[in-house]
């Protein structure tokens, strides 16, 4: 499938995943920061999906990056003129994004396309600002909507995924999905995460 409606399965599944109590549904369309998300993650969809062969899967959305952008490992520092600006961000970089980013810059030929096993923002309660690690359930609850973006991105071609992290990697493993696993760029993993990377992109 090609063209718009390539992704509606992946849309349709992500519709569908719950949101706990310490969990925020980012692309919902019933709010106007979601629908702000959901209009930048399409539009991130159409330009970079269009020609991706390397799924590059996080565990899930961090409250200072993707949470506010819509766009996975982009914080507002990187949000590129083409995408909706967030009114109220709640901070202005991610560590991780610039890292990633950064990395992608000497990507050579199509670049990745970035998501997350589990697609809502989950938090340690009460505080929205904070990032908690999702429970077995809720990345069972999300393994469609990666498998739906695989099926989607395999349309034209064998896709491979790379987790970022082990995290990722085992919540991918929870999801049927064999992934080559990248070090987490956070808490000192930038320069081996970008060697990681760059080495896939050379192999």
């Amino acid at each position: 499938m090609s063209g718009p409606r390539r992704f509606d399965g992946f849309w349709a599944a992500l519709d569908t995943v719950p949101v706990a109590d310490d969990a925020e549904a980012l692309y919902s369309p019933a709010s106007a920061e979601g629908t702000l998300r959901r209009e930048n993650l399409g539009r991130y969809l159409d330009a970079v999906g269009s020609g991706a062969d390397t799924l590059l899967v996080a565990e899930a959305p961090g409250w200072r990056g993707m949470t506010n952008t819509g766009v996975p490992f982009t914080s507002m520092r990187e949000l590129g003129p083409e995408y909706l600006v967030p009114p109220e961000p709640t901070a202005p970089w991610e560590a991780s994004s610039r890292v990633v980013q950064a990395a992608l810059a000497e990507w050579r030929g199509p670049l990745p396309l970035a998501w997350a096993i589990f697609p809502h923002h989950p938090f340690a309660a009460p505080d929205r600002l904070t990032n908690r690690t999702p429970r077995p359930s809720e990345v069972r609850d999300g393994a469609p909507v990666a498998l739906a973006l695989l099926e989607a991105l395999g349309s034209g071609g064998a896709v491979r995924v790379v987790a970022v992290g082990r995290k990722a990697q085992g919540a991918l493993a929870l999801a049927g999905i064999d992934a080559i696993a990248v070090r987490h760029p956070a808490q000192g993993g930038a320069r081996q995460f970008t060697e990681q990377l760059l080495a896939l992109n050379r192999g």
